[in-house]
């Protein structure tokens, strides 16, 4: 005999599983979000503004009540300083504008979020978008765990814009499932590399220990590899108005707690089967006001500045803060 109370409990159950599963973030929404300045970036020494060659502009703690907030991999900051695209790792757009006083970020205004769309113009919450490089309007993004690549005609489209695949190397495929494509830079035509994306994966080694990396299109495509030390990650890339490359990198120990660290490498270095490596230019830790930082955007600004914009990654988890942290880097 069928117990039909269990019968109509299973049922309940099933459809509330459906109905959950249907309920996808799918559209443009305008958010609020608040932020909380951060005025020294050393907790202990709050006077202190030069580390290196960076100098401390300012920061933001930012919270946001929408489901989709948060988990941020990967920015853009647009040449005005202010207009930015950012996207989480579980595939959604994060864009808005920077409010500044006195060169300082106070604030985020006319923030919006919305999904990210695959081909068929609907929401791809599987892929696990982890970085962005830009060419003109097209915005490729790089998909961890899938080890591929997209391209999206965001100059014309916006956060409406399809992702199409494009061609990568096959060895993509043997990266970390959860460590692979991390950082992408997209190095402009007037250089030696010009029309390449350069791809760098977060933890995926060489037999020597050292990370692995690619030249995807361009004059020379093929593989290298950045010296990997201390116990360090790479989290992303950017590119300098010079054409040298910064690397944001990151790392956990019980002991220190989350650190991250900075390196500039020479583009000229970078051919295929090279090994390259550079000094760092920042590193910080629990004595910071940091958290998993993993986003990196450089741009000059209209006033010659050369502005770094970093953005940590909580996670989704109430126990991480999503900071987001401003310098200047002085060359002298």
């Amino acid at each position: 005999m069928v117990n039909l109370p269990i019968l109509l409990t299973c049922l309940l159950n099933f459809l509330s599983l459906a109905l959950a599963q249907q309920n996808v973030f799918d559209h443009v929404e305008s958010v609020t979000v608040s932020a909380e300045p951060i005025a020294s970036f050393e907790t202990d020494n709050p006077s202190r503004q030069q580390f290196g060659l960076l100098e401390f502009r300012g920061g933001l703690v930012l919270n946001c009540s929408h489901k989709s907030f948060g988990g941020f991999s990967a920015l853009r900051v647009q040449p005005d300083g202010e207009h930015f695209v950012a996207l989480s790792d579980r595939a959604t757009w994060f864009r808005g504008r920077i409010v500044s006083k006195d060169g300082k970020p106070i604030g985020i205004a006319d923030a919006e979020l919305a999904p990210v769309l695959d081909a068929d113009g609907k929401p791809a919450p599987r892929w696990d978008t982890e970085s962005i490089a830009e060419d003109n309007g097209t915005l490729y993004v790089g998909l961890e765990r899938l080890h591929t690549i997209v391209r999206f005609d965001f100059g014309k489209d916006g956060v409406l814009a399809r992702g199409q695949q494009i061609d990568v190397p096959p060895e993509l495929k043997d990266l970390p499932f959860n460590q692979s494509l991390e950082s992408l830079v997209y190095v402009p035509t007037k250089y030696q590399l010009g029309g390449t994306l350069i791809a760098i994966s977060e933890l995926g080694l060489t037999e020597a220990g050292d990370i692995k990396a690619f030249l995807i299109g361009g004059p020379t495509p093929g593989q290298f590899s950045v010296k990997r030390s201390n116990g360090y990650a790479i989290s992303d890339a950017a590119m300098l108005p010079d054409s040298d490359i910064l690397i944001l990198e990151r790392q956990y120990s019980p002991e220190r707690g989350v650190s991250m660290r900075i390196r500039r490498i020479r583009l000229a270095d970078i051919k295929p089967g090279a090994l390259v490596d550079g000094p760092v230019i920042i590193e910080a830790d629990k004595r910071n006001q940091i958290d998993n930082m993993e986003a990196l955007s450089v741009i000059r600004t209209r006033s010659g500045e050369t502005l770094l914009t970093i953005i940590s990654d909580n996670n989704q988890s109430p126990a991480q803060r999503t900071v987001l942290l401003q310098f200047v880097m002085r060359e002298k």
